[in-house]
């Protein structure tokens, strides 16, 4: 029997290495997860792992590639932007307000914390120049300070645009430049009410008339209320001269990146899902974003799975939600997003990298890396692959995690790494 015995206790190990905690089939990738039955609770799972410094070590890269630390001691990087002349601009800062959040906000926002970097917010935006092409940036400079959470970057005709937590502003600038010539001119105001999601991504269009922002919402699922979620989780389009502007898409919870897609113009996010229904529920994703096009929140996630817990229900609007593009699994934290280019090497040459910050909502750990989702014809085509990792140690501690990922144009992928306050540069072996 005892033979029996182990075979049992294999099977069912086995079987729960596919499964959710529950038994619940783990989050697929792709345009079609399996998703299980969602579980109700006050509260997630949480689990965040033990901060510790990169030392010696360094992410680890596909064969092939190599990794530098390209800047350090920098004041929470969160998205960069690769300027025409080769010069990188990093945003740094932290965002958000703990005003009128329910007690349980509150404690999650703490036990997220716990694996975020204790370093002061920069507020500022810092350049980086490699000036001999050599691979190393010998000059670190402060470009803009005084800002307020900058988050998103984009850059067209001589003006460089960042999305702060309050206002979307703009600085004119010259080639080679390496500090602002003063304090920017605001494009728009954007909501910063409460500020439960702060981070305000950005893009422009390939002809630099329209700048594309993305707005998260003020809750899980408007429990505070609909009226704090006026201008919420979408993506507004501003008119990049006068500051007017409309929502382009809706009911996207909390679109973290956005980036076009090269070839055909077509606008792409990231979005983080809701919580509080389950370590396997509900996927974070990647999709094409539609003008006009509802996805979902609160009413419902992938597609068009009800969300029973919204009052009032909206079957019209849970009718219209189109189903996202690619799922990148459950918690995930996606909160960077670049199509990719030719010189990144045959095997990552079609597709797009994705910064995948960490659950902290789960109890087992996922995310932590960044991942590549190939694309054939403008849409994704196959698994994720993993190109930057090791950010999550085997041994259960957090070295870093990665949020922006931007594509150089001369070959090589940029990745802000904001807990232990680096830029990572990933380039291939000549």
């Amino acid at each position: 029997m005892k033979p029996l015995h182990a075979l049992s206790v294999l099977s069912v190990a086995l079987l729960l290495s596919a499964c959710g905690g529950d038994g619940e089939p783990t989050q697929a990738h792709g345009p079609d997860p399996r998703l299980p039955e969602p579980q109700r609770g006050l509260l997630p799972s949480m689990k965040i792992a033990q901060p510790v410094a990169w030392g010696e070590q360094k992410p680890t890269v596909p064969e092939g590639y190599s990794v530098t630390a390209i800047a350090t001691d920098l004041k929470i990087p969160r998205q960069s932007l690769v300027l025409p002349n080769g010069d990188i601009l990093v945003a740094e800062g932290r965002g958000g307000s703990a005003a009128k959040l329910k007690p349980k906000d509150v404690i999650a926002s703490q036990i997220k914390a716990k694996g975020n970097t204790q370093v002061k917010g920069g507020n500022r935006l810092t350049l980086l120049r490699d000036a001999d092409g050599d691979g190393k940036y010998e000059v670190q400079t402060v470009f803009a300070e005084n800002l307020n959470a900058p988050y998103g970057l984009a850059f067209a005709d001589g003006k460089l645009y960042v999305a702060n937590q309050d206002a979307l502003v703009r600085f004119n600038y010259t080639e080679g430049q390496t500090k602002a010539d003063g304090p920017p001119t605001k494009v728009t105001d954007l909501p910063s009410q409460i500020n439960h999601h702060w981070t305000k991504a950005l893009t422009i269009s390939p002809d630099g008339r329209y700048l594309y922002v993305g707005i998260g919402s003020n809750s899980n699922i408007t429990e505070r209320g609909l009226e704090v979620e006026i201008d919420r989780a979408m993506v507004w389009q501003v008119d990049a001269e006068t500051g007017a502007h409309r929502p382009y898409a809706t009911g996207l919870r909390n679109p973290t990146a956005l980036t076009i897609e090269p070839k055909t113009g077509q606008l792409w996010t990231v979005v983080n899902e809701r919580d509080e229904l389950g370590p396997d529920l509900v996927p974070d994703y990647l999709t094409s974003v539609r003008d006009g096009g509802f996805y979902g929140w609160p009413y419902s996630y992938w597609g068009q799975n009800v969300d029973e817990r919204v009052r009032p229900q909206a079957p019209d609007k849970v009718a219209a939600a189109i189903k996202p593009d690619y799922s990148l699994g459950s918690h995930v934290a996606a909160l960077g997003v670049d199509f990719s280019i030719p010189a990144m090497g045959e095997g990552f040459a079609d597709g797009v990298f994705v910064g995948e910050h960490g659950s902290w909502n789960r109890p087992n750990p996922v995310g932590y890396k960044v991942i590549f989702v190939p694309f054939s014809n403008g849409k994704p085509a196959g698994e994720p692959i993993d190109f930057a990792t090791g950010f999550r140690g085997e041994d259960g501690k957090t070295r870093g995690r990665p949020v922006g990922v931007t594509v150089d144009p001369r070959g090589a992928l940029i990745i802000a790494d904001d807990l232990a306050n680096t830029v990572w540069r990933v380039t291939r072996n000549r």
